[in-house]
């Protein structure tokens, strides 16, 4: 990975931890009238770090489309709470029962159960009013942006593939249905973010199409990244328990196809991903490298 895509991957973190931050502020009018301990438990699960990976994708593709920045960004941080919330879920003792997110405790535990899930319920609404209210946004795009995100946030996307997830801990699953558990589970928002920003541009069909299928590429390359790591960084390096999902018994390609197959797989992800980049040439340089990074990744 190049040190200049890193520091670009820094420099947007930036731009998006302080919109989170003024975002879940107290005198924010989406927030008004919450109760101090909830909010802080939000901010617990919002603002703890992160590389924040799918706020880039909405930011680089809104760019490559000369988008609005301003707007690109709220829709950013939109989906980084939705994101954030799957997350403080996900870490329940009903879920993934983990203590640490990030090095940190988790917001149940730094918390509690209760406090956790309305938490992540506030962190999930939010995010509906954040887009919504984005006035810069023309309104059909803006009507298809929210409707967008809670087809990939719900059933049929990121929920729904962690209740596949969950139902794949005692149940055998070949590598189609592993696929497309991950496709729901982890890639349904990384494609909402590669969608978002040609959307919010007012780009062409054809673009909005061939970014999303960029997205799913990229989401599923970070999965299968993810699952690598889970079975040989330390807890560390992740930040997070290691070993867990061959452990809890859940299905992953790594586990069905081995070490040595995963990364010839990820190569061959990159490949695709920078194909369906070559008709923007060197304007969709961060986003190509933003590909090899999730791919390649070591943490």
């Amino acid at each position: 990975m190049s040190d200049r895509f890193e520091t670009a991957l820094a420099a947007r973190g930036a731009e998006v931890e302080a919109r989170l931050a003024a975002t879940l502020a107290a005198d924010h009018p989406l927030l008004a009238g919450a109760p101090r301990r909830l909010l802080d438990a939000m901010r617990h699960g919002v603002l703890n770090g992160g590389k924040r990976l799918r706020p880039f994708l909405i930011l680089e593709t809104a760019a490559l489309f000369e988008g609005d920045g301003d707007a690109a960004l709220t829709v950013a941080a939109a989906l980084e709470c939705v994101h954030s919330y799957s997350l403080v879920h996900d870490d329940l003792p009903a879920m993934d029962d983990d203590d640490l997110r990030r090095g940190q405790p988790t917001v149940h535990k730094a918390f509690d159960e209760a406090t956790a899930i309305l938490a992540g319920d506030a962190l999930l609404t939010l995010a509906s009013g954040l887009v919504a209210g984005a006035e810069a946004i023309a309104p059909a795009a803006r009507l298809d942006l929210v409707r967008r995100l809670a087809i990939q946030a719900g059933a049929g996307g990121m929920v729904g593939g962690q209740a596949l997830d969950l139902a794949a801990e005692t149940a055998e699953l070949d590598e189609s249905e592993i696929r497309r558990m991950q496709a729901m589970k982890t890639g349904a928002l990384i494609a909402f973010a590669c969608e978002a920003g040609p959307i919010l541009a007012g780009a062409s069909l054809e673009d909005v199409v061939r970014l999303r299928r960029f997205g799913e590429i990229v989401g599923l390359a970070f999965q299968l990244a993810d699952d690598l790591l889970d079975e040989t960084a330390d807890a560390g390096a992740l930040g997070k328990a290691a070993g867990k999902d061959r452990a809890r018994g859940k299905k992953t390609l790594p586990a069905l196809h081995g070490h040595d197959w995963t990364r010839g797989e990820l190569q061959r992800l990159v490949g695709e991903a920078e194909n369906l980049l070559a008709p923007y040439g060197d304007r969709a340089e961060p986003l190509a490298a933003a590909a090899r990074f999730v791919a390649l990744r070591g943490r």
